[in-house]
């Protein structure tokens, strides 16, 4: 059956083939398409460049602020605990994971955003910490900036609030608010959430990346804001 139906297709348009004569007066159109993927080219998935300098600024400026401001620290408040105890590895060499779970849930309880107070063993050196505002590569520079951003913070609350495991990585849900020592008392408040990524040799993390459930200019506008305490001492005459 396929073998006859094939016959009577390929006598069809054989004869068709020879009844058609070129044309000279025809012309032959290109239409060339062209598209963009939507997941990753589309402008509207893809962040204002002024947004996007604005934040780049302003976060460079709160690192160079961190650090203009650890050195009018006494030298008692700027060091902080280096927590680089030996972390138990197995017969490959690695640490196991959950050990390395429960060091990250352990400097959750000491708020490491906000001191700085964190395991170094658990990180590779070079671990990559990421956020919304930018990326870098440095276990001692992302200590650092932690170090620094809690010396600009008065009050502070931080909280793990869950915490899932995948193959590859952790993921670490939690909430976060502070305020900040500027003249006008802005509060920082927001939840997010970190993927803490693993190497398959160490086992330690080797990447750090934040995401906060709050737009990122939503971040800034609340440090730029004012509390009312400090709009209400200024209407009274404060100074």
């Amino acid at each position: 059956m396929a073998t006859i139906v094939s016959f009577q297709l390929h006598s069809s348009l054989q004869t068709s083939l020879y009844s058609i004569r070129p044309n000279p007066s025809l012309r032959i159109c290109r239409i060339h398409c062209r598209g963009n993927n939507p997941t990753t080219d589309s402008p509207n998935n893809q962040e204002p460049k002024p947004e996007n300098a604005v934040l780049k600024v302003a976060w460079y400026g709160s690192e160079l602020l961190g650090i203009a401001a650890s050195f009018l620290r006494p030298p008692s408040d700027v060091q902080t605990p280096v927590r680089a105890q030996e972390l138990t590895t197995d017969v490959s060499g690695a640490i196991p994971r959950p050990l390395i779970v429960e060091t990250i849930k352990e400097d959750f309880r000491r708020s490491y955003f906000v001191t700085g107070n964190l395991t170094l063993e658990a990180y590779e050196e070079q671990c990559e910490f990421a956020d919304p505002a930018g990326s870098f590569k440095g276990l001692r520079r992302f200590k650092r900036n932690c170090t620094n951003f809690g010396s600009l913070v008065d009050k502070s609350n931080m909280k793990l609030t869950k915490w899932e495991d995948f193959e590859d990585k952790g993921i670490g849900h939690w909430k976060f608010s502070c305020i900040l020592s500027f003249p006008w008392r802005p509060i920082l408040s927001a939840t997010g959430y970190t993927d803490y990524y693993f190497d398959a040799r160490s086992g330690k993390v080797c990447r750090h990346v934040e995401h906060w459930n709050v737009p990122k200019m939503a971040l800034l506008k609340q440090i730029l804001r004012p509390t009312r305490d400090w709009l209400w001492f200024k209407k009274a005459g404060g100074t």
